[in-house]
């Protein structure tokens, strides 16, 4: 079966979050497993990396949300399903979906949707436009969390010939290993992004906030935490790290920046906007916070942080809830509340190193377990080819 098999992957834009990896991941996979693997996308950094032996590129504007434009892609993408005989399209975003659904009924093709996110909706048209997500023969959820919202709130689209599962995102560990950074690139962060690591491990720690730089990523509250940390232990040394873009934000940048300046915390918070080589930014560090205050549908970097040994305090909602095992792979604190991410740290702060170093190899493990790429991959495909029989 697998040889006759076509998948036909269709996302806005090829880029470096959970969704767009995902899609680079399996679309890689499926030829592994003699099975033909199309892509059809706008564009985006990641398209350098794939290799156009093992996948079928097609740039499309597919990231439009212009109902004139989904209808022109629905057309094209029709022709693109007969021409080379795809068996599946998988649409990972509303906008493409809307175009894939389209051509999957006018084709005839078996149709996969992955719920990424909770999308919010404001009114009934908005949610209409979201339910495009639930449409498909085989709804896959990204976590539990993403599984239970679209219950809550998309069941009267479901019907009964429709199925509807959880299958965790996972990540390279290959990739996310600590053992592969070497020292010398460690040196060189370290004398870019100036910091002192004359102090040792417990005298100072590096304190890592990953992520673009948007209100609902708690920014603003991470950093009142580590004020209320700085009342509280003014004999502990750190140094805070606050990695990602603005994306055109520069009003909220500026914002965040002025809190810092506020708390005079001028000398123990430093902002990078952009790194890619996010393996590297995880090993220099001690510590990695995810502070949202709204629910991640996955956590990317709390799978990431624990892949490669570190301490995790994440936000109690959403993904982060089913993929940090509390005080066993880090540490889980209420969402919103600067107090307890201040008290989390301080914890974290009087561990020893053992006690610290069986928290990484458990995190670790537990990626394995759960999260890895393989094991994604793998129940996608288990899925389509159960979807085609």
């Amino acid at each position: 079966m697998s040889s006759k098999l076509k998948v036909l992957q269709v996302i806005p834009k090829l880029g470096y979050g959970g969704a767009e990896t995902g899609c680079y991941d399996l679309a890689h996979y499926l030829y592994e497993q003699s099975v033909k693997s199309y892509i059809v996308t706008s564009g985006g950094p990641l398209l350098k990396y794939i290799d156009k032996k093992k996948v079928k590129l097609i740039r499309l504007p597919v990231q439009s949300k212009n109902p004139i434009l989904i209808f022109i892609n629905s057309i094209i993408l029709i022709f693109i399903i007969l021409f080379s005989g795809i068996s599946i399209v998988h649409a990972r975003s509303r906008a493409p979906a809307w175009a894939c659904l389209i051509a999957c009924k006018l084709t005839r093709r078996k149709f996969v949707t992955t719920f990424h996110g909770t999308y919010n909706f404001s009114s009934s048209i908005k949610k209409f436009y979201n339910s495009v997500m639930v449409k498909s023969d085989l709804i896959i959820a990204g976590s539990n969390f993403i599984f239970s919202h679209i219950n809550e709130n998309y069941s009267n689209y479901i019907k009964n010939n429709q199925k509807l599962l959880t299958i965790f995102r996972g990540i390279n560990l290959d990739y996310f290993d600590s053992t592969k950074i070497k020292s010398d690139d460690e040196s060189k962060l370290i004398n870019e992004w100036k910091i002192d690591k004359t102090l040792s491990f417990y005298e100072k720690k590096i304190i890592l906030f990953p992520g673009r730089l948007t209100s609902w990523k708690g920014h603003e509250m991470f950093i009142e935490s580590l004020n209320i940390f700085k009342q509280k232990n003014p004999d502990k040394l750190f140094l805070a790290i606050i990695l990602g873009s603005d994306q055109g934000r520069k009003i909220y940048k500026k914002k965040i920046q002025r809190l810092v300046e506020q708390y005079r915390l001028i000398q123990d918070i430093v902002f990078i906007d952009n790194f890619k080589n996010m393996p590297l930014a995880y090993k220099i560090s001690d510590i990695i916070t995810s502070c949202s205050i709204e629910p991640e549908s996955f956590g990317r970097v709390a799978i990431e942080a624990q892949a490669m040994k570190k301490i995790i305090v994440a936000s109690d909602i959403g993904g982060s809830k089913e993929t940090v095992i509390d005080n066993k792979t880090g540490f889980l604190f209420k969402a919103g509340d600067a107090i307890a991410l201040s008290d989390k740290l301080t914890h974290i702060f009087q561990l020893d190193e053992t006690t610290l170093k069986s928290m990484g190899n458990e995190g670790r493990k537990n990626v394995i377990n759960k999260f890895n790429v393989d094991k994604m991959c793998f129940s996608t495909y288990s899925e389509y080819k159960k979807l085609i029989s």
